[in-house]
């Protein structure tokens, strides 16, 4: 299961006169370290012996062979044990190349073809949306979208302020392509205005938490969404209209409705905001140039957005896209172009692990169309595929969501694709029914029916501690969401 839908960016630092929200997780009971360590210790062992058959099977087999599949059995397994994610997927690689047994150069020459794979493109998309991110946050370009939201929205009545509050986060994750790190950013402007109106601790984690996942999932930029587009081979008009629009309508206007229920449950418990809460922030450096900066992103970001639907760019657009953001945001705010390079480099820097994930992500597959498991799978169960019903088949890809690769929804979406795409192509499901379950089996996660870091990262931001709460809120997004595409699926397939 996933925890979190794209690699947060840069984490905005505390505020002068502020507190610094607790972003941390519960402490873990009832683990002792050495039932960690034997837990890391068996994991190990079975990386071990994984690898160990992989190599008896290269000595004994050839392509096309259904070996190839253990690669992607030991990489399922590592990962939903808990392995390191990179680590998991370098052991992955090694088991391929050890099915396949390539010589030296032919899997250095493997290696070296993955770098122009569309995956590790999506790990340097990654990287240049947290670089971008980094300019939003240093030159207050993030604070003005949220001041900008309550004030054209309103912050007068309570339901307004719910509104405004969602919006503004939506925006902000939106722009930005993160939600930990948009969160982060947004916090300290939000809660004096929510602390002031009465609302409770609670409700507030809510509206940030629904708010910010449905700015995920419309976010042109962001890893996973860009993953899904690829993916299908569709743009972001088609990614917007079919499968992110209804979800993140859906989350707004649930919002509406859960979020005054949980202020209700809530209020007089106890769970309010403090004095020092209703403290508004100092204000950030004056010597950036703000209003032009923020004038200066939105109109990129939305020509950007524009010439990509009208002209049908690919998803390889976001590389020229995003750092055209970051100079033109970063000059409309008066900064030299030696410090809008050093802000984007240190904002993607934050982001190379991923990077790195999804280079070994691209080998992975490569040398897994090498091994040809799934041409032996066809073969041998075409006829149990041509008579499942298409409907069962996509239920079944999308309920994988909450069973995926931990902490790395795009890789997840990438995985997917590249073990069930094919079959969804030979079962005659279309573009956009794909569309849908990819992002169902990605995101869907995030809203339940465990906690999860962006749960945790809301509730911290918000100074929360009732998780029931914002379990319930999920939960109360993910029944409607999942019957919507139900009916949007039994109509596409």
């Amino acid at each position: 299961m996933s925890t979190s839908n794209d690699p947060p960016g840069p984490a905005a630092p505390a505020r002068a006169g502020t507190a610094s929200p607790d972003t941390s997780p519960p402490a873990e009971t009832g683990k002792s370290p050495r039932g960690s360590v034997l837990r890391e210790r068996l994991v190990s062992c079975a990386a071990v012996a994984g690898l160990l058959t992989s190599l008896v099977a290269g000595m004994v087999t050839s392509p096309p062979t259904l070996w190839g599949l253990l690669p992607i059995v030991l990489y399922a397994g590592l990962a939903l044990s808990g392995m390191n994610i990179t680590v998991a997927t370098a052991v992955a690689v090694i088991s391929a190349l050890l099915v396949l047994l390539p010589t030296p150069v032919a899997a250095a020459e493997l290696l070296g073809d993955s770098l122009g794979e569309m995956v590790t493109m999506i790990g340097l998309i990654i990287m240049l949306g947290a670089g971008v991110g980094e300019i939003l946050r240093v030159t207050g370009v993030a604070d003005t979208i949220v001041q900008s939201v309550l004030r054209v929205v309103g912050h007068t009545s309570r339901t307004r302020t719910i509104l405004g509050v969602m919006l503004a986060c939506l925006a902000l994750v939106a722009a930005l392509g993160t939600l930990a790190g948009a969160l982060a950013i947004a916090a300290p402007i939000l809660l004096p205005v929510v602390a002031r109106l009465g609302f409770t601790r609670s409700a507030t984690a809510a509206m940030m938490f629904i708010g910010g996942c449905a700015g995920l999932a419309i976010a042109p930029f962001a890893g996973s969404n860009v993953a899904i587009m690829s993916a299908a081979e569709v743009g972001y008009l088609p990614y917007l209209l079919y499968g992110a629009g209804p979800l993140a309508l859906l989350s707004i206007v649930a919002g509406l409705l859960i979020v005054p229920w949980i202020q209700r449950r809530t209020e007089g418990t106890g769970d309010g905001y403090d004095d020092a809460d209703v403290a508004a922030p100092e204000p950030t450096d004056a010597s950036f140039r703000r209003g032009p900066a923020t004038v200066a992103f939105v109109a990129t970001l939305l020509a950007s957005i524009v010439y990509a639907v009208a002209t049908e760019a690919g998803t390889s657009f976001p590389l020229l896209a995003l750092p055209v953001l970051a100079v033109v945001t970063g000059l409309a705010a008066g900064l030299r172009v030696s410090s809008i390079a050093r802000h984007v480099i240190q904002g993607a820097g934050t982001q190379v692990t991923m990077f790195l994930l999804f280079w070994l992500l691209a080998a992975f597959f490569l040398v897994v169309d090498e091994l040809k498991p799934f041409d032996v799978v066809l073969e041998t169960f075409s006829a149990e595929f041509g008579a499942m019903s298409p409907l069962l088949f996509v239920a079944v890809i999308a309920l994988l969501g909450w069973v995926g690769v931990p902490g790395a929804t795009a890789a997840q979406v990438v995985l997917l694709d590249e073990v069930f795409g094919g079959l969804a192509a030979s079962l005659g499901i279309g573009v956009n029914a794909w569309v849908i379950v990819l992002l169902f089996a990605s995101k869907i996660d995030t809203y339940g029916p465990f906690p999860n870091a962006n749960m945790v990262g809301a509730m911290g931001l918000a100074r929360s501690s009732n998780l029931r709460s914002l379990l319930v809120a999920g939960w109360l997004v993910l029944l409607p969401a999942a019957l919507m595409y139900a009916v949007i699926l039994f109509f596409e397939v």
